[in-house]
């Protein structure tokens, strides 16, 4: 999930895309058949939004990675690499997750 998580995601992941005909990121629903949103349904929805919130935090490491990695030239560096010899693409990769690891402690400098 390339956005931070809301109730749209919750109530597509619960109930489908389908399911409504338009939704807020706090939690308002109006639902296709026409019905009110339950208590039930509210509950169920901000604990999803809080399960896909975790799941979003876990991968705050994969994002700054993805930022680091894509201001490489990495074709270029493999290219360079095996023509001279050496392994500055490897070294590049190696310092990114290095700097980002997958515990989310990062940066590390």
């Amino acid at each position: 999930m390339i956005y931070p998580p809301n109730a749209i995601h919750a109530v597509r992941a619960l109930y489908g895309a389908d399911s409504y005909r338009s939704a807020s990121g706090d939690g308002r629903v109006k639902w296709k058949d026409g019905h009110e949103t339950t208590a039930e349904e509210t509950a169920a929805i901000d604990a999803k939004v809080i399960e896909l919130q975790a799941e979003y935090d876990a991968q705050d490491y994969a994002r700054n990675r993805k930022l680091e990695y894509d201001v490489l030239n990495q074709f270029e560096l493999i290219s360079d690499d095996d023509a001279n010899g050496t392994t500055t693409h490897k070294d590049a990769i190696t310092a990114i997750k290095t700097k980002w690891p997958k515990d989310n402690s990062g940066p590390v400098e």
